[in-house]
């Protein structure tokens, strides 16, 4: 069974409200994917740092502690979580709030209410790509271990 779960994609979902929570791992489950949940953004960082690490995060701007744009910022500045993707997921749907969003590392903000089938989509895409990303990275340090 484990082998299995690790091919499923690992998805780790950031909101300090449960009830914003609740349907987002209910649809990621529904399509397959395994989930980790933080509520705060310091638990967020630690399970962002965890083996297995998460293959994308979905990151509410609005916390307690750390709000999402600075742990976003911390995970782009690490260099074990800085290839992950960051996804927001807010009910803020400010321009601003969304620029703040991508200057602070993420690829893709979507805004609450969330429409599953949007929400799934956009996931499997940035998957896709990071799946892309991660070849190209290790083909290249593979190459270049060749030449040297």
């Amino acid at each position: 069974m484990q082998a299995i779960d690790s091919h499923r994609p690992l998805v780790l979902v950031v909101d300090d409200a449960p009830d914003s929570i609740e349907p987002i791992v209910d649809c990621l489950h529904r399509a397959d994917f395994r989930t980790r949940i933080a509520t705060n953004g310091s638990r967020a960082l630690q399970l962002a740092n965890s083996r297995p690490l998460p293959d994308l995060i979905l990151l509410d701007v609005t916390m307690p502690d750390l709000d999402g744009y600075e742990v976003c910022r911390r995970l782009m500045q690490n260099p074990v979580t800085a290839n992950i993707p960051v996804i927001f997921l807010t009910i803020r749907n400010d321009e601003l709030d969304e620029q703040l969003g991508f200057d602070a590392g993420a690829v893709d903000y979507i805004t609450k209410p969330i429409s599953p089938p949007l929400v799934l989509t956009r996931i499997r895409n940035h998957l896709t790509l990071k799946a892309a990303s991660d070849f190209l990275r290790d083909r290249n340090s593979y190459l270049e271990q060749e030449v040297t």
